[in-house]
């Protein structure tokens, strides 16, 4: 079995339990009836206490300790709870990002190397083109030389 299945394993009677966690058998009855710890129970119905049972109640001891009444007790644990569910999906999320980031950057770099191929590179020179290219301009709009006393004939005054 992993060491996580075995601090699940409910294993200590009431008795046991209650002395490892410094605190009075009735003590833990109050507790499984305000819900803060769940035991497993035996074919004879006999409460069983796991070691993840056993650091749950020494979490809500030292909460107790600390100054806070069972209502306060159970909404920190509530508050944790959903912290750590919160902390998983994050994680997940994370996970699933950077997968798609991988898969994105595959596709990318798959399509880089597909256009590669499709395009020509041309290495320009600095030397003249080896044949020399005239301007065409249409006779009409051909610039018309001007001089200070001429007019232009196209222009009608």
């Amino acid at each position: 079995m992993s060491p996580a299945r075995d601090d699940m394993r409910p294993v200590f009677m009431i008795g046991i339990a209650a002395e490892m966690a410094g605190m009075h058998p009735q003590t833990l009855r109050m507790y499984e009836r305000r819900g803060l710890v769940t035991p497993g129970r035996s074919k004879g119905k006999t409460r069983l206490y796991s070691q993840a049972d056993l650091a749950r109640l020494r979490r809500i001891q030292t909460l107790s300790e600390s100054g806070l009444n069972l209502a306060g007790i159970e909404r920190v644990l509530g508050l944790e709870r959903d912290l750590e569910r919160t902390t998983r999906r994050v994680r997940e999320l994370e996970r699933e990002l950077e997968a798609r980031m991988q898969e994105a950057a595959r596709a990318a770099d798959a399509a880089r190397r597909a256009m590669s191929n499709e395009i020509v590179h041309v290495r320009r020179t600095g030397a003249l083109p080896a044949v020399r290219v005239q301007p065409v301009i249409p006779a009409g709009l051909r610039p018309v030389p001007r001089t200070p006393q001429s007019r232009d004939p196209r222009r009608s005054s």
